[in-house]
């Protein structure tokens, strides 16, 4: 297992930006694929991206495509995600989620190391 914490979250204006970071430890981080999921009140949890061990390949719903990219620093174990053009649908708790695998599947049963989330509010 590995052990996930998220930060970065907050409030911000339709149109803001902010930079999720999420700090891992146990196993070897850069071994494993990396992915940011959210869940918005009374939704099910959806795939927001997913990036593969090396940095090199990167998926994205498309929800958040063009405006949200993934990125990691394997040797600062962190993945971030920088949020760009936010808008009021992208208010949700945000998860940082460790794969079994090494590769940028976006399928959440691959997904089996989880952070306690961290709060995007975004409003006017």
């Amino acid at each position: 297992q590995v052990q996930l914490v998220e930060s970065g979250g907050g409030l911000v204006q339709p149109g803001g930006s902010l930079r999720l970071s999420c700090a891992a430890s146990g196993r070897t981080f850069s071994n494993n694929g990396m992915g940011w999921f959210r869940q918005a009140p009374k939704k099910e949890r959806e795939f927001v991206a997913t990036i593969d061990w090396s940095g090199t390949s990167r998926y994205y719903a498309d929800s958040v495509s063009g405006r949200f990219t993934i990125s990691r620093d394997n040797a600062k174990n962190t993945v971030f995600l920088q949020m760009n053009n936010l808008k009021p649908e992208d208010t949700a708790v945000y998860y940082c989620a460790a794969s079994e695998y090494a590769s940028a599947a976006p399928q959440r049963k691959v997904f089996t190391s989880w952070g306690q989330g961290t709060q995007v509010t975004v409003s006017s």
